[in-house]
């Protein structure tokens, strides 16, 4: 699991879930455009229909509401599957929204002939930047807290706290079977549980 889990696979997924979200609006968007009339009328002029038959727009609207759903459902399996092979649910999520902007963007110049202005490109640049700005605050906290589990404490009272001597006497191999509990006397007071060798 380890090994998929350092594998690019999980990149690919979200990059293609971002793409499949971008078609997913694209044709949400052709289901109600009037470019769809314009397409279905000359689809029907190719066929030796009359423009005005709104069978054949019927049906590319429907074609086009079906793909919006298979698109949906291809998106959230893949933007899932990615979830599960990630470290870090807040890099897929970044890579998916990053993808899908701008994916989105294109298309949008290509299919509707948008033009976008600075305004959508800076909103976009921010979603983006706000996105890897929360999510290096959230990798630095599981840092934080994941990576002190093997670091030495601060004092000697606290919990996980190994003796020079224990350690040296780990790596020649001493056996520590050896070892027993005494009560030894401590400015004159009796304290047990001290271990002696």
């Amino acid at each position: 699991m380890d090994r998929l889990r350092s594998s690019p696979t999980w990149l690919i997924l979200a990059v293609a879930s971002g793409a499949c979200a971008s078609f997913n609006g694209v044709f949400a968007k052709l289901t109600t455009t009037t470019l769809t009339t314009t397409w279905a009328h000359a689809i029907s002029k190719g066929f030796g229909l009359s423009p005005g038959n709104h069978f054949v727009e019927y049906i590319i609207r429907g074609l086009f509401f079906a793909l919006n759903l298979l698109f949906n459902a291809i998106m959230w399996g893949l933007f899932t599957r990615a979830l599960t092979l990630a470290s870090s649910t807040v890099r897929v999520s970044i890579i998916n929204t990053s993808a899908n902007f701008m994916l989105t963007a294109v298309l949008g110049a290509l299919i509707f002939s948008e033009s976008l202005p600075g305004v959508w490109w800076i909103g976009a640049a921010m979603l983006v930047a706000g996105s890897v700005i929360i999510g290096s605050r959230e990798e630095g906290k599981k840092t934080g807290d994941a990576g002190t589990g093997g670091a030495e404490p601060l004092l000697a009272g606290q919990e996980g706290f190994r003796d020079e001597e224990a350690d040296k006497s780990d790596e020649e191999g001493e056996d520590q079977s050896d070892l027993e509990l005494e009560t030894v006397k401590d400015d004159g007071e009796e304290v047990d549980g001290v271990l002696l060798r």
